[in-house]
């Protein structure tokens, strides 16, 4: 008589019997590193429908996630592949000038390649329709997320980060309020700014949005709104 396998998430079982196989599996099993940027760490429907992808533990699991105001030298090591950009003051100006929502999560090398492609392309443009940059990414570098794109980038960066933040216990972003999603008003008046059209139209309204959309301080909705408008500069 044939054996009959049952598959599940724990494992499969043959006949009601827990059969023993080699953890080849487990043994793929690598780190991630996953950041939600200030656009969407702060853009509460956003980082809502962000949280709840990522909290689905679909095929990953989610070991560390908590808020930290990363400092300059951090981001520098983190982007030094692109130091000689012509944007990167304003990449470690953005990360750096509000707290972010950062993890670490475990993943088979496949599907850490289907969470990046569920994420979408980095340039918001680019981005695949459906996917969450194009859901959710005003433009440019305000993709609203980063995750790591390698198994062996993974390690890097998940210890070095480490050395700054302890990535070892959830820490859930409080719930959305109600708050809207502005996320394709705030693109078309991104590219407005851009193009010098109706500029100061554009950076008073996009101000404006981001405000309804969050629940920052004065202060804080300042430096939003200055990093947002800068990647557009």
């Amino acid at each position: 008589m044939a054996t009959i396998l049952r598959f599940s998430r724990g494992g499969c079982q043959a006949a009601g019997r827990p059969l023993s196989l080699p953890a080849l599996a487990w043994s793929a099993v690598s780190e991630a590193l996953v950041i939600f940027k200030p656009d969407s760490a702060h853009r509460l429907a956003a980082r809502a429908a962000l949280w709840e992808w990522l909290a689905s533990e679909r095929d990953w699991k989610l070991q560390g996630l908590t808020w930290f105001q990363p400092p300059r030298e951090l981001v520098e090591s983190h982007y030094d592949f692109l130091a000689d950009r012509p944007f990167f003051p304003w990449l470690v100006q953005f990360m750096t000038a509000l707290p972010v929502l950062v993890g670490r999560l475990e993943a088979e090398p496949e599907a850490l390649v289907q969470m990046r492609h569920v994420l979408g392309e980095t340039q918001v443009p680019k981005a695949r329709p459906g996917s969450l940059r194009e859901r959710y990414g005003i433009g440019g570098g305000v993709n609203v997320m980063h995750l790591s794109d390698a198994a062996e980038t993974g390690a890097k960066e998940v210890q070095n980060w480490s050395r700054f933040v302890s990535l070892d216990a959830i820490q859930p972003p409080e719930a959305n309020d109600g708050r809207p999603d502005h996320t394709f008003h705030l693109r078309s008046l991104a590219g407005q700014y851009s193009a010098g059209v109706h500029r100061e139209l554009a950076a008073a309204e996009i101000r404006r949005l981001l405000a309804e959309e969050s629940d920052l301080s004065p202060e804080q909705l300042s430096s939003l709104g200055r990093i947002v408008l800068a990647a557009f500069e």
